[in-house]
């Protein structure tokens, strides 16, 4: 791993770094805060999505992330969305390419070559961030939009392997709105039945391990009728009593405004989990 940039935040140490990822074929960036902590002490882990168009930068600098990280005495690690760099495929769109892996691995060309985002999350980066930072195995996970549709279905394929899930405004349904059948059609190709394994309201029917979910969604934010849907979730886990609550937040919109203003609510409740 190189560093690329270090700062004191908060007793603990924001940082970025970059490495060579074997499951992408290329070179990786993400963003870790370990707050303050005694030698020798490993400590639990929370995992952020980040949404489209975003790399770990938006995280880091605009969440307001570290205040709360360092309270509960939990790491925080803020990958980048999607592959990068010269030979990635990529496409002139905002929602299909680099900054839009959508967390799936891609069986399309040309993106089936660097686009498993799905095993980097779940495999590849956390072995690397327990190898070489005070981090035990005790993990949990959370995301917006693009990102939270990642957090909820890799928790949902993966049980017992996260303690927490959480979102905000996660693409719940990405098979039944233009974000996720554009993207699902690219990666996965136009097999419906595919896509269903990367869809949290089609997963819900499958799971063994009914984790609770927790979604906060502002009533303002200009793609909820269309891209987010959130009802269509919640109808489908109370058809298969999986506990859900969903916070409507009047007047916040989609931006990094409203994660900052909740985000120490979800750490809050990552935490909680992470220790008990």
């Amino acid at each position: 791993m190189n560093l690329i940039e270090q700062h004191a935040s908060f007793g603990g140490t924001q940082s970025v770094f970059r490495h060579t990822s074997k499951t992408l074929n290329c070179d990786m960036t993400f963003g870790i805060f370990v707050p303050q902590h005694a030698e020798g002490a490993r400590l639990p882990v929370i995992y952020w999505l980040s949404g489209l168009t975003c790399t770990e930068q938006n995280f880091v600098t605009k969440a307001g992330a570290q205040a709360y990280a360092a309270e509960h005495g939990v790491i925080v690690v803020a990958p980048d969305t999607s592959p990068r760099g010269d030979d990635v495929a990529d496409d002139p769109a905002y929602d299909l390419g680099k900054g839009a892996g959508f967390y799936l691995n891609a069986t399309e060309e040309p993106w089936a070559a660097h686009f498993r985002m799905y095993d980097y999350i779940v495999e590849e980066l956390p072995a690397l961030i327990e190898a070489n930072f005070p981090a035990s195995e005790s993990r949990s996970i959370m995301g917006h939009s693009m990102g939270g549709h990642g957090a909820i279905t890799i928790a949902l394929k993966n049980p017992g392997r996260y303690r927490a899930v959480s979102a905000f405004s996660p693409i719940v349904a990405p098979s039944q709105v233009p974000w996720g059948e554009k993207a699902f059609t690219a990666y996965l190709g136009p097999d419906r039945e595919t896509w269903k394994q990367h869809d949290a309201t089609a997963l819900l029917a499958s799971a063994t391990e009914r984790l609770p979910i927790l979604i906060d969604q502002g009533e303002a934010d200009d793609f909820l009728a269309e891209q987010l849907k959130p009802e269509i979730f919640t109808a489908e886990a109370a058809r298969y009593n999986h506990p859900v609550k969903l916070n409507l937040r009047p007047g916040y919109d989609h931006s990094y405004y409203f994660i900052a203003s909740f985000i120490g609510d979800h750490i809050a409740h990552h935490a909680a989990a992470l220790k008990s």
